[in-house]
């Protein structure tokens, strides 16, 4: 595995956005398509999700393998990031590396939420999201 490094260029507090509880933040400016954070991933084994639709972590989840069949959970800050139809970031998902790169969609002011479309970071999907 390569050395992996936590994100310096941000930080979590309260979300202005209505019941979203916390939020990622930009503690420096970032320009459109820097990475913002790698996240290593925890993978639900199949024979673990039984109960997930009924707890909490159901809405900290990534759909997460070739065809969305498995579950993970992203470390770092990468399951803190909240929902946006215009969202000002996109996460890749990384199979083989078992990561989750966060990326700037456009430039990002210090101190601004930094906010992706849950819809498998395609910014454009305004479909309803999984949980709602």
């Amino acid at each position: 595995m390569k050395k992996l490094v936590a994100s310096e260029k941000i930080y979590i507090k309260q979300s202005k956005i209505l019941d979203a509880g916390r939020g990622v933040f930009a503690r420096c400016d970032i320009k459109k398509d820097e990475l913002i954070e790698k996240c290593p991933v925890v993978e639900v084994p199949k024979y673990d999700v039984s109960n997930v639709r009924e707890g909490i972590l159901v809405t900290y989840f990534f759909y997460f393998g070739k065809n969305k069949q498995r579950l993970a959970i992203a470390l770092g800050f990468g399951s803190i990031y909240n929902h946006s139809y215009k969202p000002n970031a996109t996460y890749k998902i990384r199979h083989k590396e078992k990561t989750i790169d966060f990326i700037a969609l456009k430039n990002i002011k210090k101190d601004d939420e930094i906010t992706v479309n849950y819809n498998y970071g395609n910014s454009k999907d305004k479909s309803p999201l999984w949980f709602e």
